[in-house]
Parts: structure tokens; C-alpha cells; sequence
């Protein structure tokens, strides 16, 4: 008579010895037999509703998203978790500006010694920074900024209080990288992403920007900017921030074209940016762009579910989980004349993961001391929308977030012996994610891809600028079974050929053994910052340090 799955867990756990799990994570009993409530199979189930043509690419506010969130609530609620939002349910629902750009297949710049045409799609990509019908930029000249960047604690200002209102400011990507002694080096900082490059821009009151793309300094190939930025754009309503007229992005070639014409030479004004005494360069090049954008109106939501903590003291804390629920939806077919962006790797395999991270939780045979909140945020792929919605209203003060944890885009290529902590050496998770890790006979590494600044790309960003603690495990690069380069070989290979694209699928190559790994990492890690007395904290200097100091002493009020 073959024995229940809950005895045959157990029988498991049991054979993984006391040494599996250990003391000094302070974890309760039932944890390692919890962990193995996360199998394969019950990631793969998961991916593959999530990543099916039925939800059209889950897009924002479309009928895959509805279905993608209501999949995701009544898994929760049938774990026994609690509705997380304010309002008594699962799902916090916000507004959203649905913004599909229409930009002319000819964009031109005169004034060089011959006017230049860049062409839509294949030179440059643009989209209106307004939420109105038509923007666009007329007879505006072009100014060349270097990286934009204006950063006093690195006595770092690309502007040097040049008067840009009005102007299309031509962008490096990407942030100081050469020297360790600036910035952080080949790691790159929120100054070196394009979204702060739009945000400076605009509050230099600049009409226009545009972002020089090259794949180093963007982190993919020019194909991703087509991708995701050619469908409709999402935005949270307008607050009355700053903001350009026109948001584009040119190809490096297209870019050595236009300053030839103009008689400048790309390297040699890279050069000369590379200095603190750079000052932004008129090109002697003006421009006239019309934009007309489709604009509606969406609700999408984050799923919300809670486990109320055990103990009467810490359980008004919580310990955040996220992973993003939303992809791209339908956009330009590819090569084999698909149009749906399934998002099975970005992120079916995050939200299978934390539904396995939950089903662990709600296995305890006693609840963690500290509260759990599970969070499928919506909208990360239009800017970390859903994450930014949370922080600006969440149901915990951030200075009672314990810490957060996110899982984005997890590892389909197998076991490894390593496990990658994006922010590793940032604050004192780190002690928690070593001692975990090493349970599992692994070791940490930190982001072995800095200059691509995944710190700033994911859900993580957000409640770290509110100040808590994050924890962003990402899939390891010494892959079991295979040489020292073949992780990064694979992970090249998914960038280059599927990242933001329709090939993006649930595919019967994938070896599910390390995401099961890594959501077990994840599981163990969050329970033990969720039984243990204190916080976690930034290490001091670090950037989010002030932000954590000033959310404690107003947790500490209410």
C-alpha cells in the first residue's frame, strides 16, 4: 500500500538528518519537511497555465491578467492564506494609463551638413511621455549630455547648470564604469539605468531625450527595445511629476550617423563624457518629432495574501515575498509568425516558485513568528508599477517590513552549486542566505553580471527605496554536470534569442531540479528572518540606510 504524500514527506525530511536544516537559523520544527512540499512538479504546473496562449501574454489590464490573478488568489486562498489587501480581499487593485504610441516611420534631423532620416523600428523607438493625445517636439535642438547624470556625493554633474529647457538631450547608457574610485565601478548604480535617465531629463526641463542603446551598456540587444517598447505602454496616472514630451532610444549605429553629419565623432564626445569636466555639447542639430498616442483607461491589481504571524509582538512585522505576474501580451510576431509574449521564464517561474514558498508556509505545523506576505505584483515589466503602487500604500509601515524577498526570472537549465544573491554585501541578510545555502551544500556569489545593474531592474528596487532590507536570489552559475562557462553560455543564449520575446515558453529541455533549489533557498531564508528577535539591517553607508533609519523611527510612533 503506497503511503500519503505527507508521509512520505515526511519519511524525506527525515532521512536528510538533523544536519540538513541546522540550529544557528534558529528554524522551528516541521521546517525541513515543509521545504519539500516544493517538487517539480509542483513548479511546473505553475508555469505552464500561467505561460499558456489562453493568457495572451498576461498584459496589464487584459483578460490574461484577470485570469492570471485569479489563478494566483485562489491558490492562495486554498493554502489557507488570508486576503492581504486593505479592502478584505486578495487583490489590491489599482489604475493604470493604457498609452500606444504612434511614431512616424521617418524621423529627421537637420542642420549638419545633410538632414538625416532615422528610421522607425529599426533605428529608433519613441514613445510620448504624456498622457495626452499628441506630444512631440518641434524645431528643438539637440544637446549632447554625456550621461546625464547629476550625482553631488560623487561630485558628478553632466549639466553643469547648462540652461536644456526645451532641448532633446542625447544620452549615454549606462553610468561611469572605468574606475573603481568612481560610482561603484563595473557595478552599475540607478544612475546608469534609462530610467533615470528620462527622470533627469525632465527635471532639467528637457522637451526630449534620447537613450543611445548599445548591448553592453543596456544588458540586451536591440531587439528588446523593439519588443518592449513598440505595444502599448502602462503607467500610473500622472501625479504632476516632470515629465519629457518624448522618451526614445537610438541604435548606436544610427546615433554615429547623425553626429557625422553634424561633425561630431560618438567616441570622442564618449571621451570627453568620461570626465568630471565634461559640459553638455550643442550639436548645431534641431529636430521636429510628432507623436500620436491611443490612451485608455485599466484596473489591473497585486495578489495579496497574508499569514498572520504566531507571536503577539512580532506579528504586526511581516516578511514580503514578491514575484511580478504580468508579461508583455501580444506584440509583433516573430520569424515564426507568433505574437504572444508567454513569459514563462519572465516570470511564470518566479509566481511557481512562490506559490511553492507558500505551500512550504502553510505546511508548518506551527506558524512563523513574524506575519508572511505573499505579493504577485502587477506591471514590473512597464517599470516596477505594481511594486511602486505597494510602497506607496502599503499594509504594513515599512519600518514593520522585516524584509523582502523576490524571485524573478529563476533558473530552467538545472542544478547548480552556487546560487547568485543580487545586493549580496548589502546589508546582514547576507549571514541568513551563507548558512542557508551552505545546508544545501552551496555557496553565494554575488551578481556576477554587475555592469547590468539587475539590483535596479526588479520589485526589490522599490521596497528598497522605502527601506527595507531585500533579498533578489537569482540562479547560480556553476551548473552541475557541466564546465565552468556553461551557465553563463545558457543565460547569453536566453537573452539573445527568447528574453521578451514570443519564444519565451514552457519548453521540455527545461531542468526544473535548480528551481526547486532555489525556491527551498528562498523558503528558508524568509523563515528565518521571520523567526528570529530582530531585523535585518543595511550595512552602514550603504544607500538605503538613511531610507531604513527614517522608516524605523516612524514605525516606532504608530
Amino acid at each position: 500500500m503506497s503511503r500519503s504524500p505527507a508521509v512520505r514527506i515526511a519519511a524525506l525530511a527525515g532521512a536528510l538528518g538533523a544536519a540538513a536544516w541546522g540550529q544557528d537559523l534558529a528554524l522551528p520544527a516541521g521546517a525541513d519537511a515543509a521545504a519539500l512540499r516544493i517538487t517539480e512538479a509542483a513548479l511546473a504546473a505553475p508555469v505552464r497555465f500561467l505561460a499558456a496562449d489562453l493568457l495572451e501574454g498576461r498584459a496589464p489590464g487584459s483578460r490574461g491578467d484577470e485570469l492570471a490573478r485569479a489563478y494566483l488568489a485562489s491558490g492562495l486562498e486554498a493554502l489557507g492564506f488570508s486576503p492581504g489587501a486593505a479592502d478584505g480581499t486578495f487583490q489590491q487593485r489599482f489604475e493604470m494609463v493604457g498609452i500606444k504610441t504612434r511614431a512616424p516611420a521617418r524621423w529627421t534631423f537637420s542642420g549638419g551638413s545633410a538632414a538625416v532620416e532615422l528610421a522607425w523600428w529599426d533605428d529608433y523607438i519613441a514613445e510620448t511621455g504624456l498622457q495626452e493625445a499628441r506630444a512631440g517636439v518641434r524645431d528643438a535642438e539637440l544637446v549632447f549630455v554625456g550621461y546625464g547624470i547629476q550625482a553631488p556625493e560623487h561630485d558628478w554633474d553632466d549639466f553643469k547648470g547648462a540652461d536644456l529647457a526645451g532641448k532633446v538631450l542625447v544620452m549615454l547608457n549606462n553610468d561611469p564604469d572605468w574606475d573603481d574610485a568612481l560610482f561603484a565601478g563595473r557595478t552599475r548604480l540607478y544612475y546608469g539605468r534609462w530610467t533615470y535617465k528620462y527622470e533627469s531629463a525632465a527635471r532639467a526641463g528637457a522637451a526630449g531625450a534620447i537613450v543611445v542603446h548599445t548591448t553592453p551598456s543596456a544588458g540586451y540587444p536591440w531587439k528588446v527595445v523593439q519588443t518592449s517598447w513598440s505595444g502599448e505602454k502602462f503607467e500610473l496616472p500622472d501625479a504632476g511629476e516632470p515629465r519629457l514630451r518624448v522618451r526614445a532610444w537610438a541604435t548606436e549605429a544610427a546615433t554615429r550617423r547623425l553626429l557625422a553629419a553634424a561633425g561630431f565623432d560618438l567616441d570622442r564626445l564618449a571621451q570627453q563624457a568620461r570626465s568630471r569636466d565634461f559640459r553638455p555639447v550643442a550639436l548645431g542639430v534641431r529636430t521636429t518629432l510628432e507623436l500620436e498616442a491611443a490612451l485608455h483607461r485599466v484596473e489591473t491589481a497585486n495578489v495579496l495574501g497574508l499569514l498572520p504571524g504566531s507571536d503577539p509582538r512580532l506579528a504586526r512585522e511581516a516578511v514580503v515575498y514578491s514575484a511580478h505576474h504580468d508579461h508583455l501580451g501580444i506584440g509583433q510576431e516573430d520569424g515564426r509568425g507568433d505574437s504572444i509574449y508567454n513569459g514563462a521564464v519572465d516570470n511564470a517561474t518566479g509566481c511557481a516558485q512562490l506559490l511553492g514558498v507558500a505551500s512550504a508556509f502553510a505546511a508548518l505545523p506551527e506558524r512563523p513568528r513574524r506575519s508572511v506576505l505573499v505579493a504577485f505584483v502587477a506591471a514590473e515589466e512597464q517599470g516596477l508599477l505594481g511594486s511602486r503602487y505597494y510602497t506607496e500604500h502599503p499594509t504594513f509601515p515599512p519600518g514593520r517590513i522585516a524584509a523582502m524577498i523576490n524571485l524573478d526570472a529563476g533558473n530552467v537549465f538545472g542544478r547548480t552549486r552556487d546560487v547568485t544573491y543580487v545586493g549580496y554585501g548589502r546589508s546582514t541578510l547576507d549571514r541568513i542566505v551563507d548558512a542557508a545555502a551552505a545546508r544545501q551544500g552551496r555557496v553565494v556569489i554575488g551578481d556576477s553580471m554587475p555592469d547590468r545593474g539587475f539590483f535596479y531592474r526588479s520589485d526589490q528596487f522599490n521596497f528598497a527605496r522605502i527601506g527595507v532590507p531585500t533579498l533578489y536570489l537569482d540562479g547560480g552559475r556553476d551548473f552541475v554536470g557541466h564546465d565552468a562557462d556553461w551557465g553563463r553560455r545558457m543565460q547569453e543564449r536566453y537573452e539573445a534569442t527568447c528574453y521578451h520575446q514570443p519564444c519565451d515558453e514552457l519548453s521540455p529541455d527545461w531542468d526544473l531540479a535548480g528551481l526547486v533549489e532555489d525556491a527551498r533557498l528562498a523558503f528558508t531564508c524568509g523563515l528565518a528572518v521571520a523567526q528570529q528577535d530582530g531585523l535585518p539591517a543595511w550595512n552602514p553607508g550603504d544607500e538605503f540606510a538613511g531610507a531604513r533609519s527614517r522608516a524605523l523611527e516612524a514605525a516606532g510612533s504608530k
